[in-house]
């Protein structure tokens, strides 16, 4: 792979120097469009090639071909080429792009190119575009496309075949054809293959699925991934208020999504919030998305610190305390991380629903109780050896506690967050450390102090 993108890079080079539109149309033959984005994008990041270079090798390429690399391109790319284009230009390229791409490019451009652009599209090519980009960012409508394949129910089946022989090169996919009625509304699904094998005499209506799995384009856009992966879907259908047939979201799409989310998540969860290109992101940028938590936790930790003050006499009179502290605050934390990641992705696939809370509750528990006492036994062995049999009791005991209590805290944040309409991947692993930090370190030297027999502190 790396061999064939440092080759795709060396011909490109050479293009660039030549602006030969040849070899460059070879080049587009001989290796998918994806690797040649993505050498366009790093040699874009490395500098060897201008916003101006990467401008004008898209414009040596016919237009079909342009609208295929651009759908490839990231969104900051994507915007530094089009941004250069002519209007008229870009309208070509509207027209041949599949149609959720080109509405979210359109709904990217900046607002005074939309009108003019939009006057350089045919009336249903214009409604197509208004209609799909009018739809909210992060809605399976904003991620479908009207480009589906229709059949009539009373169609037999080499009238289907026919049918869709026909608008083969139009539509996005054909694998899944949708039969509707006159208004538009799903009376069922047909695949390629079951429409293959079935009789000739067979009408459509006889051999298609009649009952369907549908999202609303209203819905969050992971609503589509979750039915593509749980039901095998090569594509879902997306229905309107009325439960009109308004677009499709194909598998394709829908891992986009998917890999977007678990992008997203796994940044919320380490409290960084940034979904962008690292190397393109500013200095500022980045200190802007992890001062905030940063400083925020600064204050959570103040709670261990006060904690460690109060108990001084006890730490003073049994120092062998000290060396366990580590390891038993950071065990808490690390098992309400582990908590927290596997709550939060059930919570995302839909696995875990918010009625599940107690269930899952009293199976933490479980779990958390063969966990502490496991690390328990671990850490008892080594108070023996540190500080006698009142030190192992200790570390032994303040381990069983504060597993049990980071597991519950992992894996209750999520839902808490569930419930205020909070995403729950904001249950951060630094966040949770944070609480099992303060809590643990009450708890061993509370537990030390009563089991040493050491008056508290007044």
């Amino acid at each position: 792979m790396i061999m064939k993108l440092q080759k795709i890079a060396l011909e490109l080079a050479a293009i660039n120097f030549n602006r030969d539109p040849l070899n460059l149309n070879q080049l587009m033959e001989q290796y998918p469009i994806a690797d040649i984005a993505q050498v366009f994008a790093e040699q874009l990041a490395n500098q060897t090639l201008s916003e101006e270079d990467v401008f004008e090798l898209v414009q040596l390429m016919p237009i079909a071909r342009q609208a295929a690399l651009l759908g490839y391109f990231s969104e900051p790319i994507r915007e530094k080429v089009v941004e250069r284009m002519p209007l008229e230009a870009l309208a070509k390229v509207l027209q041949v792009m599949p149609h959720d791409e080109r509405a979210d490019l359109y709904a990217h451009l900046d607002e005074t190119r939309q009108p003019p652009l939009l006057a350089l599209l045919d009336q249903q090519e214009r409604q197509d575009v208004q209609q799909l980009a009018a739809y909210p960012q992060g809605s399976v409508g904003s991620i479908m496309t009207t480009d589906y394949a229709t059949l009539n129910a009373d169609d037999d089946v080499p009238q289907a075949i026919a049918r869709l022989r026909e608008m083969a090169n139009e539509r996005e996919t054909i694998y899944q054809a949708y039969v509707i009625d006159k208004q538009n509304r799903l009376l069922g699904t047909l695949s390629l293959k079951d429409l293959v094998l079935a009789q000739p005499t067979s009408l459509v209506s006889d051999i298609m699925t009649k009952e369907t799995v549908f999202v609303r384009a209203d819905e969050d856009q992971e609503c589509a991934a979750q039915a593509i992966s749980k039901y095998d879907l090569l594509a879902v259908p997306v229905f309107d208020e009325q439960f009109r047939l308004v677009g499709i979201v194909t598998y394709d799409d829908a891992m986009d999504v998917a890999e977007q989310q678990a992008d997203m998540d796994f940044h919320k969860v380490a409290a960084v919030g940034f979904t962008g290109n690292l190397k393109e992101a500013s200095v500022w940028l980045m200190y802007k998305k992890r001062v905030f938590w940063l400083v925020l936790l600064v204050f959570g930790n103040l709670f261990s610190g006060a904690g460690i003050a109060y108990f001084e006499e006890t730490i003073q009179t049994y120092v062998a305390l000290v060396f366990f502290l580590p390891l038993l605050i950071d065990s808490g934390g690390n098992a309400g991380s582990q908590s927290a990641t596997l709550m939060v992705r059930a919570l995302a696939t839909g696995e875990v629903v918010m009625k599940d809370w107690l269930s899952m509750l009293v199976r933490e528990l479980g779990i958390a109780a063969l966990l502490g006492a496991t690390m328990a036994i671990a850490v008892s062995l080594l108070g023996f050896w540190r500080g006698g049999s009142d030190i192992a009791f200790v570390v032994a005991v303040t381990m069983q506690i504060v597993v049990i209590i980071g597991c519950i805290v992992g894996m209750l944040l999520p839902f808490i967050l569930n419930k205020f309409k909070l995403d729950p991947a904001s249950a951060s692993a630094p966040l949770i450390t944070t609480i099992a930090d303060s809590i643990g370190v009450i708890i061993y030297f509370s537990v030390a102090t009563m089991v040493l027999d050491f008056p508290p502190v007044t």
